[in-house]
């Protein structure tokens, strides 16, 4: 295979990888799931940070406990060095549950930021950083108005600001300080991308 024919299969292969990941996790499809992720990868979100597996685990118990996560991707682009890539996919992120005695929808626009390897003939997730954009709250029954705690929800970042509110209202401690669409926090971000595919270490 040529040089052009393998980056052009593996640019496909970590875009299937990203794909089932959205597909597998949200169907609770947990051992498919297990296998987009490398031994030592990890996920940030707003509401649990830690390794793969840890994920998995919570997020099995927030099923258990009816927590309403579901994902939806749009557009990839992947950036190859060799047996690294850093992959952007547009995301929203919809939880559906009660806000002070209302039935609501939260929608977050953004993008999964992810740090993928190959190893051993096969990519995996090593970081998944997702950006948040930007976020909305609506009531599932249309003229239901929940009202807010003004103070809390000013308390997070405005990327995320609903979604925030809601994760903290049903008993999660969520991250303050993660990546949205301008600011350092994203910069940094960037940086890091950068040196991981000139082959700095994580």
């Amino acid at each position: 295979m040529t040089k052009a024919a393998a980056e052009i299969e593996d640019d496909r292969l970590i875009r299937e990888l990203l794909q089932n990941w959205a597909i597998w996790r949200d169907a609770g499809d947990w051992e498919r799931f297990s296998t987009v992720w490398h031994p030592d990868g990890r996920m940030m979100a707003t509401w649990t940070q830690g390794t793969g597996d840890e994920f998995i685990e919570i997020s099995k118990a927030a099923w258990a406990k009816g927590v309403n996560i579901l994902h939806f991707l749009g557009g990839i682009s992947v950036d190859l060095a060799g047996a690294r890539a850093i992959a952007q996919t547009k995301m929203t992120i919809s939880q559906r549950a009660d806000v002070e005695g209302v039935l609501c929808d939260v929608l977050c626009t953004g993008r999964f930021y992810d740090f993928i390897e190959k190893r051993a003939d096969k990519w995996g997730i090593v970081l998944r950083q997702p950006i948040y954009e930007k976020d909305r709250m609506d009531p599932v029954t249309p003229g239901a108005v929940p009202a807010l705690d003004r103070a809390l929800l000013e308390q997070f970042p405005v990327g995320y600001r609903h979604l925030a509110y809601l994760q903290t209202r049903i008993g999660y401690t969520v991250k303050r300080d993660m990546p949205g669409l301008k600011g350092p926090e994203v910069e940094a971000l960037y940086a890091r991308g950068a040196a991981w595919l000139r082959g700095e270490p994580l």
